[in-house]
């Protein structure tokens, strides 16, 4: 069954966010937080639609200086080669304040607490936010992501390249090289569907073509560090989703998430890596479903 899908965006933090929702606004809320440089489409219609038909209001956003929320173009230019040195001086924002770019999407459409959904950055996000607004919050599941300590989580050398070799501004290039890093990071135990990963690729430069805004997020989660002794306050009840081949965000990030949250699940997904491929949906939506029937 297809949910109406309503687009729009609302001011939060000071700034404009985009979002769009599934399902019945008498729903459930669940908020989604997308990753590094990745827009809320990255989330799937059908992953979303198959969250709303489980009795979930689906709500996801782009995040800031992603898709077509706004572009943070007035602080300071981001020095990535500085960052990797430990020099966050460059940064513009915290993942705190993406936190509450979140938390201005709940206010703006009336919502009191909602459960929350993470994936990699948007894990990281999502973390931050529980931390700082628990009452908020009445599940969470954080979806191949990290705590923010450097020895765990670590991405493959492979992966660590492709993250950072720049997508050149050529409609046809940047889809190639959006193509390419896909199969470098993502699942290997599922399907790989040319003609849909080409679409999908053309889809989001179509959408947004922003690279200076993975610089500033990417500097942000630098300059956030390590929440793993923080993450041990979290009393929501919590599901650690993970690919077991995931090169971007190695399951280790996972495994330290679920071990640093009191009374954490982890759920371990053979043949997934740092992507959403839609034969493991059945399994994440499950997930997501079960932890959040144990925060009522």
């Amino acid at each position: 069954m297809r949910y109406p899908q309503y687009m729009s965006a609302l001011t939060a933090n000071g700034i404009t966010i985009e979002y769009d929702t599934f399902g019945s606004p008498d729903g459930d809320p669940l908020l989604l937080i997308m990753g590094l440089g990745a827009q809320m489409i990255s989330w799937p219609e059908g992953f979303c639609e198959g969250l709303a038909a489980r009795g979930f209001y689906v709500i996801r956003h782009d995040n800031r200086d992603s898709g077509l929320s706004s572009k943070i173009e007035d602080g300071p230019v981001p020095d990535v080669g500085k960052a990797m040195q430990g020099d966050y001086s460059s940064a513009s924002y915290t993942l705190l304040d993406m936190a509450n770019d979140s938390i201005g999407v709940l206010d703006g459409l009336g919502i009191a607490n909602a459960h929350v959904a993470g994936a990699s950055m948007g894990g990281m996000i999502a973390q931050e936010l529980v931390l700082a607004h628990p009452a908020r919050v009445k599940s969470f599941a954080s979806i191949q992501s990290t705590t923010g300590n450097p020895a765990v989580g670590a991405s493959t050398p492979e992966a660590t390249v492709a993250l950072f070799t720049p997508t050149p501004p050529e409609r046809e290039a940047a889809i190639e090289k959006i193509m390419s890093n896909h199969k470098i990071i993502g699942s290997t135990g599922f399907p790989w569907d040319d003609d849909f990963q080409r679409q999908r690729a053309a889809r989001a430069f179509d959408r947004s073509y922003y690279p200076m805004g993975v610089a500033r997020q990417l500097i942000a989660i630098g300059t956030s560090g390590d929440r793993t002794e923080k993450l041990g306050a979290i009393t929501a009840p919590t599901v650690v989703i993970h690919g077991e081949v995931d090169p971007l965000v190695t399951i280790s990030g996972g495994e330290a998430t679920a071990a640093a949250i009191p009374g954490a699940t982890m759920v371990r997904i053979p043949g997934m890596g740092h992507d959403l491929p839609e034969g493991a949906w059945p399994v994440i939506i499950e997930a997501i479903a079960e932890n959040a029937a144990r925060a009522s």
